[in-house]
């Protein structure tokens, strides 16, 4: 199989995170995805670079200003540093964190560059460096590049996108994503084929590409998560959100309960399965995490590396073309045996 990488995805390496308003240390490192990248070249797969696709199927999913802030944070937040500098005051800190963010019932975009980060970044796991900007650009290209080559004809693809995308809005960032790239690849494979599927099996539920997504029939999105109601992203997520206007219907929840174990996982997975093949979609998008893994520190999942295999099996009940886009999975000692275990499943299944 094909995978999609860039080393540019390395330049985003924010050291730390706020959780519960105390400094962390960062789990979403460049070393989460050279690990999965060491492991795939030892098993012998096709690793490519990306191409360079027109900024216009990113915008087609993402907020014009928003993006023009996400390219311009960085400069613009060093030169308030300057200022800071100049009139004797503390100087901010070169990682780009909001310290006031914007109520959604008064969500106004102000000029000034705090205000600014406020509105666009969602939480304190999602901070900016940098290499922000050109490493997310490249993970959504990463992610188009993957689904280029389903087009042209092959059965399936994968991108080692980082940073991942899937908490990521048309507008905001949030939980270390800052473009969408499992809504950029299914939006361009629909323009192309026609009606495509999203299943996320992501242990957090994919509020972005559900948000990008929720007025819309051509796209039809599944997520299999952990509970909302305890676990990021707190806010979506839940089983009663079907989607409205044209989109009523085409949007399913599966939550589980904290601690689910594979059988659980994979129930989920085979009940959000069956509703896609009655879709019948001319392509399917997987949102892959491997963050379900019991022990992740940031779910409540308990899969072990079995419960992987099982959910590639499942996967591969789809017969057409696939995109596997790369998102969450925190405890890196891990990463190369769960990916192993789910592409054994899935690909065995497959052909």
């Amino acid at each position: 199989m094909k995978f999609s990488y860039t080393r540019t995805h390395a330049l985003h390496a924010p050291e730390k995170i706020l959780v519960r308003g105390i400094a962390k240390d960062n789990l979403e490192t460049p070393e989460r995805l050279e690990t999965l990248l060491r492991h795939i070249k030892e098993s012998s797969h096709e690793v490519h670079g990306v191409d360079d696709f027109d900024r216009k199927w990113v915008s087609a999913v993402h907020d014009v200003g928003y993006l023009s802030f996400l390219e311009s944070a960085h400069q613009r937040w060093r030169a308030l540093q300057a200022i800071a500098a100049d009139a004797n005051m503390h100087a901010v800190e070169n990682l780009i964190h909001p310290h006031v963010f914007a109520h959604h019932s008064s969500r106004r975009i102000p000029s000034s560059i705090q205000g600014q980060v406020g509105y666009y970044l969602s939480g304190g796991s999602c901070p900016m460096d940098s290499g922000t900007w050109e490493a997310a650009l490249g993970s959504a290209n990463c992610a188009l590049t993957a689904s280029k080559w389903v087009l042209e004809g092959a059965p399936e693809a994968y991108a080692l996108c980082r940073p991942p995308g899937h908490h990521a809005y048309a507008d905001f960032a949030g939980g270390f994503c800052y473009l969408n790239n499992a809504a950029i690849a299914a939006n361009y494979l629909a323009s192309t084929l026609g009606r495509v599927a999203i299943i996320d099996i992501d242990a957090h539920h994919g509020n972005g590409t559900q948000s990008i997504f929720y007025q819309r029939d051509d796209v039809y999105f599944v997520s299999v998560h952990a509970d909302p109601d305890q676990v990021f992203p707190f806010y979506a997520g839940y089983a009663n959100e079907r989607g409205e206007g044209k989109g009523l219907g085409y949007n399913l929840n599966l939550p589980l309960p904290l601690g689910a174990s594979d059988e659980q996982f994979a129930q989920a997975i085979d009940t959000g399965m069956a509703s896609i093949l009655h879709y019948a979609p001319a392509a399917m998008v997987v949102s892959l995490g491997f963050d379900a893994f019991r022990g992740d520190p940031s779910a409540g999942l308990s899969v072990n590396t079995p419960g992987f295999r099982r959910a590639g099996e499942l996967l591969s009940k789809y017969k057409g073309p696939v995109v596997l886009i790369q998102e969450g999975g925190y405890v890196i000692e891990s990463l190369a045996e769960n990916l192993s275990a789910f592409l054994d499943g899935f690909l065995k299944n497959r052909h």
